[in-house]
């Protein structure tokens, strides 16, 4: 279990390098069953996406890819490590990202998420986004497929 830490404080938002690609992979490793590859981390990089870290000088906390595209954002990924999970950093992380977006003239944003993910659907249900509709059999878990909630907001967030 890590110190008790301060979102607002102990780490900061930076745009992704690609040199962090493999503490992004590795935090990826630890908050989930399937994470991410390095490859497709790198994509997001190369294809321009909004791609941010939560940092400090000895690790990367937190990361984050948005696509804003038309007047869209869509969330690709936010993870969290998880023994940083539920103090606040992905908020900070997500808000940061949403704010860029709609200086980029985002009008609204969507994302998917795990039907069994409780923390980030009350994440995400506490910053106004609600339910549009599913993607049935959209991830893979370990024993079958899993549905995916679609969810979206207008922006800007409040």
């Amino acid at each position: 279990m890590p110190p008790e830490t301060n979102p607002t404080t102990d780490f900061f938002a930076r745009t992704m390098r690609t040199s962090d690609v493999d503490l992004v992979a590795q935090n990826e490793a630890a908050a989930y069953d399937h994470p991410w590859t390095k490859r497709i981390i790198v994509d997001c990089l190369r294809a321009g996406y909004q791609c941010w870290v939560l940092a400090n000088k000895q690790q990367i906390v937190a990361h984050a890819v948005v696509s804003v595209a038309i007047g869209e954002c869509h969330l690709l990924t936010l993870c969290v490590r998880p023994e940083y999970q539920r103090r606040g950093y992905g908020r900070k992380l997500f808000k940061l990202l949403l704010d860029r977006a709609r200086k980029q003239e985002a009008e609204v944003c969507f994302l998917e998420v795990r039907r069994s993910n409780e923390g980030a659907i009350n994440l995400y249900r506490s910053m106004g986004f609600v339910q549009i509709g599913e993607r049935k059999n959209y991830y893979p878990s370990k024993s079958h497929r899993e549905d995916a909630l679609i969810m979206s907001r207008d922006l800007p967030l409040p």
